[in-house]
């Protein structure tokens, strides 16, 4: 079993950023997406800096193998927020070890302390190996997932 550290990036980890979109490429066999027009630095900066994105690397000594990215969205009925899961990947030779389940449990320590109430994500029906492992620490529930388009701003 290999041996893994768990890191919350913060601002100056760019380095690290940059190095889990590439784990999230090759995971989602999706290199354009994550690659092709990467944030700049000043920009990974000022995400990395926020109160309500969190992004989380597992590594093996300098590699990252493994990490996430969430937000933390604030509720307005009630003082309290949830946690999206956006993105969660592990690269291919470092799967089925617990990072993945590591990741998450680092994600929840981290909810406690903000006050969350509870972290969601959604998974697609082939991602079988996904939907099992959050099967595995949470409550399933079926729901419609609909992408609505923004139209692109009018020339001034």
């Amino acid at each position: 079993m290999s041996s893994y550290t768990v890191q919350q990036l913060s601002a100056g980890d760019e380095p690290l950023m940059n190095a889990l979109l590439g784990v999230f490429g090759e995971a989602f066999g999706d290199p354009d997406t994550y690659g092709t027009s990467r944030p700049r630095p000043a920009y990974l900066r000022q995400l990395l800096d926020s109160d309500y994105f969190i992004a989380l690397a597992a590594r093996e000594e300098s590699q990252v193998t493994g990490g996430l990215a969430a937000y933390e969205l604030k509720k307005f009925e009630q003082e309290r927020s949830e946690i999206y899961i956006y993105d969660l990947a592990v690269a291919a030779a470092h799967r089925r070890k617990g990072v993945a389940t590591a990741l998450i449990r680092e994600l929840q320590r981290i909810g406690t302390e903000r006050g969350a109430y509870v972290i969601f994500v959604q998974a697609d029906p082939p991602d079988a190996p996904a939907i099992a492992l959050y099967a595995k620490l949470g409550a399933r529930e079926d729901v419609l997932h609909f992408d609505i388009p923004v139209p692109p701003m009018r020339a001034a």
